[in-house]
């Protein structure tokens, strides 16, 4: 490994852990050169996952896009940064056990809405908006009245509020 500081090829382990996911170790370095300690991350590299889409082509699966989209679901959100990378990191490890190399978007889709319901409701219903393409309020509603205690959002609500509720 050569040390980022000095360039030079000479540096040895001094810790070695497993990372924060399946197949990662994380090792603490010191170069025998200039005595400056770093951190390296290495990771098994695994078949890629290939994502077929709606339209029929295929990319590789990109964790940072999936990470990419349940940050934004919880922007704003009381969810810490590891609770979304653990989230992803589930995702990612199902999808790897799923055996396949070809996987529909439909499934990463589907994987990121049950996380995403556990998670927080707000974000949930953020993300399937997107992914579901959501037209309307009408759709909202829809989705809201699966999830709702029934106290909070009638059944028969039709969209509309009349006065008595306006001033609530």
């Amino acid at each position: 490994m050569e040390c980022p500081f000095c360039g030079k090829p000479n540096t040895r382990v001094i810790d070695s852990r497993p990372g924060k996911i399946e197949f990662e170790v994380r090792r603490r370095r010191e170069c025998q050169e200039c005595s400056q300690r770093f951190t390296t991350y290495e990771r098994f590299v695994q078949v890629p996952i290939i994502i077929v889409k709606k339209d029929g082509r295929r990319e590789d699966f990109n964790r940072k896009k999936v990470l990419s989209g349940i940050k934004k679901a919880c922007e704003k959100r009381a969810i810490s940064i590891n609770r979304i990378e653990e989230t992803v990191d589930t995702i990612e490890q199902e999808l790897r056990e799923n055996n396949d190399s070809e996987l529909p978007s439909k499934i990463v889709g589907e994987k990121i809405i049950a996380a995403l319901k556990q998670i927080d409701d707000v974000a949930y219903v953020r993300f399937a908006s997107v992914y579901r393409e959501f037209k309307d309020v009408a759709d909202f509603i829809k989705e809201l009245k699966g999830m709702a205690p029934e106290k909070c959002l009638p059944l028969e609500f039709d969209g509309t509020l009349d006065k008595a509720d306006e001033r609530s």
